[in-house]
């Protein structure tokens, strides 16, 4: 199987890839994860890394905040370049993919913790690439197969999840586009009608 961490890993950089493409002016556009803007989702990016980092070490996700109060001193790029190198250093022992992690869903597997932090890093590249319309700064491929994993992980029915009901999409869609709209995402111009009812 693959390291989940390799994927992580992956993902947290792909998303600093975007990170570090937001130009001083499109902090206050919307993003597809609706309840933050660019500057709310940058500052919870970097918040993530820290949680990530912090929960490898057996802490608590609820020690730190989910998203920084103001940008940080030296830009969210900086602090989110920073912030995975210290994921990558906290989660170098491979003893941590055995061991009992708390995440915010609960008490986990590192292993488990590492394969839904590379989904939200993921998912989260493509909340702004969408929100900066720079969709050409994905890796399709590698999005491909965080799909994969997500529709393993999180079923189609979802109380308790953190995401909305899955929207339909073209099944020949981008798999950016597949990827948002499984989690709940709607994606301007990307989604289908809602089936008709009859009867």
């Amino acid at each position: 199987m693959t390291d989940p961490r390799d994927q992580m890993h992956r993902a947290a950089d792909l998303a600093g890839v975007l990170v570090a493409a937001v130009p001083a002016d499109a902090l206050d556009r919307p993003t597809p994860c609706t309840e933050w803007d660019v500057r709310a989702l940058l500052g919870h990016l970097v918040a993530v890394t820290a949680r990530v980092a912090h929960i490898a070490r057996g802490g608590s996700p609820s020690d730190l905040p989910t998203v920084l109060d103001a940008e940080p001193q030296g830009g969210f790029a900086a602090a989110y370049a920073a912030g995975v190198a210290g994921v990558r250093q906290a989660w170098a022992d491979p003893a941590v993919l055995g061991a009992t992690v708390h995440h915010p869903a609960g008490d986990m597997p590192g292993a488990a913790g590492a394969t839904i932090y590379a989904q939200e890093f993921a998912t989260h590249a493509v909340d702004l690439a969408v929100a900066l319309d720079r969709t050409d700064l994905l890796d399709e491929e590698f999005l491909e197969q965080v799909l994969q994993i997500a529709v393993r992980f999180v079923p189609a029915e979802r109380p308790g999840f953190p995401f909305g009901p899955p929207v339909p999409v073209a099944g020949d869609a981008p798999a950016h586009v597949r990827l948002s709209a499984w989690l709940g995402r709607s994606l301007p111009g990307r989604s289908l009608p809602a089936p008709a009812v009859e009867g």
